[in-house]
Order: structure tokens, then C-alpha cells, then sequence
């Protein structure tokens, strides 16, 4: 292998023999000998700079032509996709030049008025076939048997087992049938003495592989085409501003804190919010969602979005790998390299496949030589090797990992992120999803619409306190109290001693005050008495579907919060699919019975379940997954991961925490439950795309199997060629390949 290829990088075996295990450079894979694909990583180099009317000169940096004054752009070099494709294209080349030749000289005898044996002596077409054999064998193909080798030497029997088997074997025979004829019985000799030679069908079987093997290439580099599209939305430059000067500089240049400006129609370098402007930024390929988003200062953008028709400035958050987009790549390409379940039986049926194969050869071999016509020893040893080249598994093997690549990367690209691939097939199993309220049916951006005062305190003195305590809470009603209290320009301090009651509410101090903020289950641990009155003034409000926090100071209620938190547009819509879907859509929520039941009843949910802890959440879980149910769980928050994590399948809304996205195993970036369907949707197809490939492989090979040896000619007389055996073991690849890429078209 040249130095070229021995770049680093990450590598993984394209057919998952070890799972998700990779490696650090080039090469073949030590199990089943296929050549080892370079996991596509972000952002882009950029590192390199040339001039497009002066290709010799290169930088490492943006800049102008010292020529020319041109604006320098990105080298883009060629992949090792492309260049382990061009590298088997150049030796099939070889391979074709010095096959075409043999074949034509072998079947001479099937040319008009046959000039080859006219002309050239059957000795000399022998001699022939064999030098012209000898590139094909020990150059364009020496690798098929370098990993047949390796194979039975670990005795991890795969597809090149039976083509070294068989091909090599025909190979030998051959050379010793042209170099000691007289070794040989009189069955496998022709009229002139010689013995029939395989030079031709060893170089097409071995041409044709080789075919194969480049078709399986270039689908890999079609595969992986989404994860390349993500990575081209990254920009190999931005602009920063120090002081008051401008200049363009490197992605790799960009820190945590640098000023940046965006101008109308460019791509966002990295993570960040902006510091000053305005703009409508298309966030569609990352979101899967067309329309784009108006963005105002202090708003959070994305890298790789695409920024509207006005300019701002954003501070730099997450750079390099750290990015939204970097980290979508990252789980793109984990999950294209991790197992499916289902694959286990292809695995399991690979495992036994090969041995079998080569005992039906045997006995193929054997029922030819005692029963079969005259030269029973010829149709006898054709038939067997027909066996062992037809008979490859590589369509079996790439069955699954091919869809789930394909899937995966179309779940990105409508901003479904998969993590692996146990998770796509176990979504098209689940048949209840939990799903949380605040943040996942709601928007999660919830307003403070009223202070209620009921004692001594002023309604801004209230606000104070509860914006001075929520200011260190992550949830996001936490968040709208803190925003009324800017707005109205209350001023307060941090609080001190500040606890979080998960499923409760809030504790601390403010001002050498105890506070408290909450549920009335908080209250009640606290020994705080709620009046009748004040409780029914409560309840009017959550019956409206408004969610009221009880506020109390030094251990006596003296007000509560009114908050609203309107339901997304989508999610009723979203629900209804789900249960036509043969979904039970079940809502937990740790909000009231009376907000709850008034959410649930505008959604048309029957099953949901009010102020629940993480614990209880927890249990409903588990109940259902006793009762055989396969559970999905949407949440967005801190209390939702232990859930997240229980559920058969945990849905995490990327609008949420960084908790909570670790502990899913399928990322909505939209962070809507029309995400959900997506996802649904995605795994119902992909599983459907993997059936349809397992059983056209699994068939195949067995109807293959059968027909070269020898099923069908006590009745039809035909027989399967080892030539035709081989083109048609690599049209199976090809079309599973092709069966695989049908999924790029989906819509979801």
C-alpha cells in the first residue's frame, strides 16, 4: 500500500464486522479483507489556499493572488472514497485489457469460420490465456486472495473465501493441466492429449469481482453524500472584527469571544448569539424546516445556517468540533457505523453460510463424478466451482449497513438525528410514547402574564424575590419570571442558598429572607398552609390551562405567579398522526391536574398524567414496559433524562438541555413533535428497505446455489456456468447497492 493511503484519519469497515470499532489509518479490514472507508469529519480543512488562474501558488491562508490580485480559494482535495475508487478503477482497467484477450482467444471456436484456432495452435492459445493471465491474477486481483488467505487464517470465513477458494483453485488446476498434462485422467483430456484449462472463466470471475468491488465503492461515496452535504455548510472563513477594522480569517483561526460579522446571504461560522442586529436566518438545513427564523439580539444561531438580507454581529460560543453542526456530523457517522439489531442474522447466517457452502461444493462434486454424464470429472469439478463463486455472501453482508447509511444521513438532512442503529429499528417497534408537557407539546417559551399578591408585599417587591431566586434555575418557567422582572426594570440580586426540588419548585434566600417557589407540593413539605379561597382562585386559572406557582416568604404564602405557555401548532396535528400511526400517545407532566387536563382535553389525549416527579415518570415507564409495551419517551429537560434513559427509545428535543440530548437516543433538532412522525416514518422505511435487501440476498442465494449445482438440468439441462456464476453474484451486490440508495428520494 502506497504512502498516500496510509493518511490518518478515521476508518471503519463498511460491511460492520466488528461493530462500531474504527481505525487510524488506511487499509483493509483484519476480519472479512474489504478496503477500510474514511469516516467524513467537520468543519473543512480550508487549510490550503490556491489561486484559480494561478494553481501555482499556495497558502495556508485566505488572501489575494500576489499574480493576479484573485481571491484565494480552498483546495479541494480528492477523498479516499474517490481515491480508493480511482485506484480499483485503474486495475480493473488492467484487468479488462488482459481479460479481453483471453476470452476472445477461448472462445474462438464460436467465431465465424473460428480464425483463433485457424491461426494459432491449440498449445500456443494455452501458453497464451496463462501470460495474459498472470497481470490479472498477481496484480489487478492479488488482493482477492490476500484476503481469502486472511480469512481462513483467522477463520473468519467470508465472500472472499469463496472467491479465493474457487477462483484460485481453477488457477492451479489450470497451471498444472498446461505445465503436466499426463498427471491428469483421461476424462478432463482433449482429443489432442491436452487437459481443458480455466485461464478464461479464473480472469472474467476475477474481473468481475473486481467490478463489483468498484460499484460498491462508488455507492459508499453515494451513501455517505448527506454527511458530505452537512460538512459543505460549514464556511472556510469569517469575518472578525477588532477594534474597529475587519479582516477575513480562517474557521481554524476563530476563538471562544470573538466578534464576528455575518453579511446578508453568508453561511454562520460557528455557534453563537447576536451581539447587535437583526435578521431572518434559514435554519432549514439543520431543522428540516423551510421557513426561516426571525433572530434578534441575545438569540442563539447555528453554524451552517444561512443568514437573510441584513448584516449583524454575533459573539463566537462553540467553535470547531464544539458546534451544533460538528456534533450533528459526529452522530451522523456513529450511528451509520453501529449494528442493527437485524443484523445479527445476517451475521448469524454468515457465520455458518461459507462452511456449508463448501460441503455442498463436495457433495456437488462427488453426485457429478459417480452419477453425472461423461466427463463426469470435468461437470463435476465446473459444477463445484459454480457452487463456491456463486454462492458469496457480500450481498447478505451489505444488506443492512448499506440502508442504515443511507437512513441515518436522510434522518439529518429533516433534522432527525439517529444515534445509532438499534434506535431506527426499535422506532418502528414502539407502540406508546411518553411525551412531557412544557417544552415539548408547548413551546417552552413560557410568559409571566400576572403577580398576585395576597399580602403585605407588593407585586413588584414579589417579582423581585421570585426573578432573585429563579435567576440560578434551568427551567424555563424560571427563565420567564427572570425576563418580566428585566423588563420591567425590577431590580434584584442573586439569592443564596438556593436548592432545586425536582418535581417541586425552588428554594433560597433573598435579602436574609426565606423564599419559596413552587407547587403546593413544595408548600406542604414546608408546612405552609394554602387558605380554601386562595386555592380556589388558583384552580380558576390552571383550569384555563395556565400554570401558577405559589410564592411564599419566610414560611407564609404571600402570592403566586400566573404563567402561560401556548401549545405548538404542530402538536395536535403531530399526536393525531401518531394515533392513526397505531400509536398510545401518554402525556406526564409535573404541572397541576387542572393545567394538565386543560392541554389535554385541546389535544384530544385521553392517557395523561399530572404532577409527576422524575421518579414517577420513571414508573409509569417501567408498568408499561411490563405489560410488553415498546416505549418511546419525548423530554426536554434535566428531570426528563432518567426517563429518557429507561425508555426503549428516548427522544430528545434539541431545543432542550445538553442533559437531556445526551441521554436520547434520537435528537429532534426542531425540538416538535412533528419531529416524532419523522422519525417514525424514517424507521418504518429504512426497516422496510433492509427486509426487502435481506430477502432478495437471502434468495438469491440459495435459488443460486441450487441452480449451479446442477438443480435443473435432470429437467432442463441447464447448467450455470463458473463465468455466469460470477456475474451474477456481483449483480446481487449491485442490487442490493442500488435498492439501498432508492432511499435518498424518500420524503419524510
Amino acid at each position: 500500500m502506497t504512502s498516500k493511503n496510509k493518511t490518518k484519519g478515521i476508518y471503519y469497515c463498511p460491511m460492520h464486522c466488528e461493530g462500531d470499532k474504527t481505525y487510524e489509518q488506511a487499509g483493509n479490514c483484519p476480519v472479512c479483507g474489504m478496503h477500510l472507508v474514511k469516516e467524513n469529519v467537520t468543519p473543512p480543512s480550508g487549510d490550503e489556499y490556491t489561486c484559480p488562474m494561478h494553481p501555482e501558488i499556495k497558502q495556508n491562508n485566505p488572501g489575494n493572488c500576489p499574480i493576479c490580485g484573485m481571491n484565494l480559494v480552498p483546495v479541494d482535495p480528492v477523498s479516499e472514497e474517490d481515491d480508493t475508487y480511482h485506484r480499483l478503477l485503474k486495475k480493473f482497467k488492467v484487468a479488462l485489457l488482459f481479460t479481453i484477450p483471453i476470452f476472445i482467444i477461448s472462445m474462438g471456436e464460436m467465431i465465424p469460420n473460428n480464425p483463433v484456432n485457424e491461426y494459432i495452435s491449440v498449445g500456443v492459445r494455452n501458453w497464451l490465456q496463462f501470460t495474459l493471465s498472470l497481470p490479472v491474477v498477481f496484480y489487478a486481483c492479488w488482493m482477492f486472495f490476500e484476503n481469502a488467505w486472511m480469512s481462513f487464517k483467522s477463520f473468519n470465513l467470508n465472500m472472499f473465501s469463496l472467491i479465493g477458494l474457487g477462483s484460485g483453485a481453477a488457477f492451479i488446476f489450470s497451471v498444472i493441466a498446461l505445465l503436466f498434462p499426463d498427471v491428469f485422467p483421461e476424462q478432463f483430456k482433449n482429443a489432442d492429449g491436452s487437459v481443458f484449462q480455466y485461464f478464461e472463466a479464473v480472469t472474467v470471475i476475477l474481473t468481475l469481482v473486481l467490478l463489483g468491488q468498484l460499484l460498491e465503492a462508488r455507492a459508499h461515496g453515494q451513501t455517505s453524500q448527506s454527511i458530505k452535504e452537512l460538512i459543505k455548510l460549514s464556511p472556510t472563513e469569517a469575518t472578525i472584527i477588532i477594534g474597529k477594522v475587519e479582516s477575513r480569517i480562517s474557521m481554524h483561526d476563530i476563538r471562544v469571544g470573538d466578534l464576528l460579522r455575518v453579511k446578508p446571504g453568508e453561511k454562520i461560522p460557528v455557534d453563537g448569539k447576536i451581539d447587535e442586529g437583526n435578521s431572518s436566518i434559514d435554519e432549514s438545513m439543520i431543522t428540516g424546516e423551510p421557513i426561516p427564523v426571525d433572530k434578534k439580539e441575545g438569540d442563539q444561531v447555528s453554524a451552517g445556517t444561512i443568514n437573510g438580507n441584513r448584516t449583524f454581529t454575533m459573539l463566537a460560543e462553540k467553535v470547531g468540533s464544539e458546534t451544533l453542526l460538528a456534533q450533528i456530523v459526529k452522530m451522523v457517522n456513529e450511528a451509520s457505523r453501529s449494528k442493527a439489531p437485524i443484523q445479527k442474522m445476517a451475521d448469524t447466517f454468515s457465520k455458518y453460510f461459507v462452511p456449508a457452502v463448501i460441503l455442498i461444493a463436495i457433495i456437488t462434486f462427488f453426485v457429478w463424478y459417480l452419477y453425472g454424464p461423461q466427463p463426469s470429472m470435468v461437470y463435476a469439478f465446473v459444477n463445484a466451482l459454480a457452487v463456491v463463486i456463486i454462492a458469496c455472501p457480500c450481498a447478505l453482508g451489505l444488506a443492512t449497513p448499506m440502508s442504515v447509511m443511507v437512513g441515518v444521513g436522510k434522518g439529518a438532512q429533516n433534522g432527525v438525528l439517529i444515534k445509532n442503529a438499534e434506535a431506527l429499528e426499535k422506532m418502528n417497534q414502539v407502540n406508546v410514547l411518553i411525551t412531557d408537557k412544557t417544552g415539548t407539546i408547548t413551546e417552552g417559551k413560557p410568559s409571566l402574564e400576572k403577580v398576585v399578591s395576597l399580602g403585605s408585599y407588593t407585586e413588584n417587591e414579589l417579582l423581585a424575590y421570585a426573578a432573585s431566586l429563579n435567576l440560578l434555575s434551568e427551567h424555563p418557567l424560571a427563565e420567564a419570571i427572570v425576563q418580566k422582572a428585566k423588563k420591567n426594570h425590577i431590580a434584584f440580586e442573586k439569592a443564596g442558598n438556593f436548592e432545586s426540588v425536582s418535581g417541586k419548585g425552588v428554594i433560597g434566600t433573598s435579602g436574609q429572607k426565606s423564599i419559596l417557589i413552587g407547587n403546593d407540593k413544595l408548600l406542604s413539605a414546608n408546612d405552609i398552609v394554602i387558605q380554601d379561597q386562595k386555592r380556589d382562585t388558583v384552580e380558576t386559572q390552571q383550569k384555563l390551562g395556565k400554570t401558577v406557582s405559589y410564592l411564599a416568604i419566610d414560611n407564609k404564602l404571600e402570592g403566586f405567579l400566573i404563567i402561560s405557555d401556548a401549545i405548538k401548532q404542530t402538536s395536535k396535528e403531530a399526536i393525531q398522526t401518531l394515533v392513526e400511526k397505531g400509536i398510545m400517545v401518554y402525556m406526564l407532566t409535573g404541572d397541576n391536574h387542572n393545567t394538565a387536563q386543560a392541554v389535554a382535553s385541546e389535544l384530544n389525549l385521553t392517557h395523561f398524567k399530572a404532577e409527576c416527579l422524575p421518579q414517577d415518570k420513571l414508573e409509569v415507564i417501567k408498568e408499561l414496559q411490563a405489560e410488553g409495551k415498546i416505549v418511546a419517551m419525548a423530554g426536554d429537560g434535566i428531570n426528563d433524562a432518567p426517563a429518557l434513559v429507561q425508555s426503549d427509545i428516548g427522544i430528545a428535543m434539541g431545543t432542550g438541555t445538553d442533559v437531556a440530548i445526551e441521554s436520547g437516543k434520537i435528537v429532534l433538532l426542531k425540538g416538535d413533535l412533528q419531529g416524532i412522525v419523522k422519525a417514525k416514518s424514517l424507521s418504518e422505511k429504512v426497516m422496510r428497505n433492509i427486509k426487502e435487501n435481506l430477502f432478495f440476498a437471502f434468495v438469491y442465494n440459495v435459488l443460486g446455489i441450487a441452480v449451479a449445482a446442477g438443480a435443473l438440468y435432470p429437467f432442463f439441462g441447464i447448467l450455470l456456468s463458473p463465468m455466469i456464476a460470477a456475474a451474477a453474484m456481483s449483480f446481487s451486490s449491485v442490487s442490493v447497492i442500488a435498492n439501498s440508495l432508492r432511499l435518498r428520494s424518500m420524503t419524510l
